[in-house]
């Protein structure tokens, strides 16, 4: 109730920190000084004094002469307390919420030998790591999870908002952590399904990026893709790779099957894209990110919390012992 009366509030760092509703009152403050000194100096021109000589000496050298502007000075400052209280200082606290309905994506990740192929500097596996973190880290209240295949396909992480563990899990990814040999692309898409297809989401998704060598699983990724599409589930297919790899004696070729993953992708209602450097691989994954992306509404709250009763209060005070002071001996202090 008292905190009103505290110095603080005439503090430079204190004033500069308000936000001020009407700050055209504060450029009238520096008129505040003018007008008192014109009144002065109209007052002194029509009054009529006279003078004492042998008293006028001895009283001049007394500081009690000043106390005849305590008035007028204290006037002054109340005049500008109520200039600030009309600009009305405030302090302004902004909370932003956002929210959106969120789109479930599945990232359907090969980590087979092939993958290991320097076609894609540093490897294939390493690039579609590197930007598929990017990738998670771009995306808002989406449920991201991640599937891995090769000759088999493992989920790796459900579909959940928690990015940084989803990170962490491809961070640790490599070729030796599925020891069966091939490429299952059919299988990978089923177990992506099957985490999607009791989703309620909008929006549902599964990129899969791989050099599309369908080569091992139980599963036919045309069929595969046909049920994505009875789920309402988009696929998108990324090859990672050139189109042939020249046979060395000691390098079997690791080619990139680009009809598969196209097939896949029209089938899917997505589409179909060739990613032959770590650049063009970063270019697709942020094509998807704008292809893929849920409406966000974005909420303001402002909590205002005005101080103009502070100044007012102070102005108050200040007009008050003017009246005072000039009621009082001190407002005729070598007056006559």
């Amino acid at each position: 109730m008292w905190e009103w009366l505290s110095t603080s509030w005439f503090n430079y760092e204190t004033l500069r920190q308000f936000e001020w509703a009407h700050p055209w009152f504060l450029y009238l403050l520096p008129g505040v000084p003018l007008l008192f000194l014109l009144r002065a100096w109209l007052h002194g021109r029509s009054r009529q004094r006279l003078r004492v000589a042998f008293l006028a000496r001895e009283v001049r050298t007394s500081w009690v002469e000043y106390l005849r502007y305590l008035p007028a000075l204290l006037a002054m400052v109340g005049v500008a307390l109520v200039l600030i209280a009309l600009a009305r200082p405030q302090r302004v606290s902004q909370q932003v919420e956002r929210s959106s309905e969120g789109i479930d994506i599945v990232l359907a990740l090969d980590i087979s030998e092939s993958m290991l192929e320097t076609d894609v500097l540093p490897n294939r596996l390493d690039a579609a790591k590197r930007v598929a973190k990017s990738f998670v880290l771009g995306r808002f209240q989406d449920r991201i999870g991640v599937v891995v295949f090769a000759g088999d396909a493992f989920s790796l992480c459900p579909l959940t908002t928690d990015y940084e563990l989803i990170n962490q899990s491809i961070t640790g990814l490599d070729a030796s952590l599925i020891r069966t040999a091939g490429t299952a692309i059919g299988s990978a898409l089923g177990l992506s399904i099957n985490r999607l297809r009791e989703s309620k989401a909008k929006s549902k998704v599964i990129i899969l990026l791989s050099d599309g060598d369908n080569t091992a699983g139980n599963l036919d990724p045309v069929t595969a893709a046909q049920l994505a599409r009875v789920y309402g589930i988009r696929v998108y297919t990324i090859a990672v790779g050139e189109r042939t790899r020249p046979v060395t004696d000691s390098l079997t070729t690791a080619r990139v099957d680009e009809e598969i993953l196209n097939q896949l992708a029209t089938i899917g209602q997505g589409q179909f894209f060739r990613a032959t450097d770590a650049r063009t691989l970063g270019l697709i994954f942020s094509r998807i990110n704008g292809l893929e992306k849920a409406r966000v509404n974005t909420t303001r709250y402002r909590e205002v919390r005005d101080f103009y009763n502070v100044y007012l209060r102070w102005a108050m005070v200040f007009l008050l012992l003017a009246f005072l002071t000039r009621s009082t001996f001190i407002g005729n202090v070598l007056e006559d």
